[in-house]
């Protein structure tokens, strides 16, 4: 497995990290949890060392997963997580007092069988809680021991500023991918500046980009991309032109469309870790791969002159909304 570093951290990585949402919720059917136990040891095995989890997957179910799984290896592994809602009062939405950011910390420790978290993000941004408050707190807890590194997720630019100044982000995770580029205007220039990481989340497009779902796709009830504009019937119609113009270089390439995705975003910045979902150890080990899969420059060029654009909304309306501005 190749190895990345987020930013000028030092914090390194593999190239392409495990995002293990998907092991406790939002995509369905969810898996047996013992079998995403042995998953994500035979990811270990296979030179797997980054695993991205956090509190509101599950709730909690996917930290305690994660821990479990990793215990036996915790010295190999780099293991981020994250805090941001209101989990216990049953209120919900963004929380990131200083006591609530303590405590949660404190619970994600023991359900991650662990003395430190490798990178602590702040999941969502709160607009009731300056991001200077969030910053220092997350650094009285690097100075306590109990986390090692600092980051932000769907943040903007000014956010990203602000916290920095207080605390030296390492990384940001946000959306990327060839179907959503909107971090090239002002994220990855603010990020370079500053030295920070970017580690995209659906780097595939969750899923849609692996050429796996067309417009006659059904999802089981509950599944997220039900409500999501973007999976709609006629967006999918319209999107498969991403789907097209990627399988025609896999072609050429002895490759996969999801491979080539995911080498588009690694020939972007070095400094760039996308945390692909699976749980299914054939797609991982096809992801893995796509870092050994190397895009001259004018398959660069065609995939930039194509400039897909693609079709629905990325979230619904009240996940939008969420999003730092």
């Amino acid at each position: 497995m190749q190895k990345r570093t987020l930013g000028a951290s030092q914090l390194e990585v593999s190239a392409i990290g495990l995002g293990c949402m998907g092991m406790s919720q939002s995509y369905l059917p969810i898996p047996d949890r013992d079998e995403m136990i042995a998953f994500t040891r035979a990811a270990v095995e296979r030179g797997e060392t980054f695993f991205d989890t956090a509190q509101v997957y599950g709730p909690f179910h996917n930290e305690d997963l994660v821990g479990e799984a990793l215990e036996p290896v915790r010295d190999q592994v780099v293991i981020a997580t994250k805090f941001g809602f209101d989990l216990e009062s049953g209120r919900g939405g963004a929380d990131s007092r200083p006591e609530t950011i303590k405590s949660s910390v404190e619970g994600s420790l023991k359900r991650l069988r662990t003395d430190t978290i490798d990178l602590l993000y702040q999941h969502r941004v709160d607009p009731n809680v300056p991001i200077e408050d969030v910053a220092g707190t997350v650094k009285e807890l690097i100075e306590a021991g109990k986390v090692k590194h600092f980051g932000l997720s769907e943040a903007s630019p000014r956010t990203i500023r602000r916290a920095h100044a207080v605390q030296p982000v390492t990384a940001l995770q946000s959306e990327y991918s060839l179907w959503w580029r909107e971090p090239e205007d002002e994220i990855l220039p603010t990020l370079e500046e500053l030295g920070i990481g970017f580690v995209p989340f659906s780097p595939l497009g969750k899923g849609f980009l692996t050429g796996s779902i067309d417009e006659s796709t059904t999802f089981d009830d509950g599944d997220f991309r039900n409500s999501v504009p973007r999976f709609d019937a006629l967006a999918r119609e319209a999107n498969r032109a991403f789907v097209e113009l990627l399988g025609r270089i896999a072609e050429r390439k002895d490759a996969t469309p999801g491979q080539i995705a995911l080498a588009w975003l690694l020939a972007q910045k070095p400094w760039i870790v996308p945390i692909p979902g699976t749980t299914k150890l054939h797609r991982f080990e096809e992801n893995i791969a796509a870092a050994d899969v190397a895009l001259t420059p004018d398959e660069l060029r065609e995939i930039e002159y194509a400039r897909v654009t693609a079709e629905g909304a990325r979230y619904a309306e009240a996940q939008e909304r969420m999003i730092d501005r």
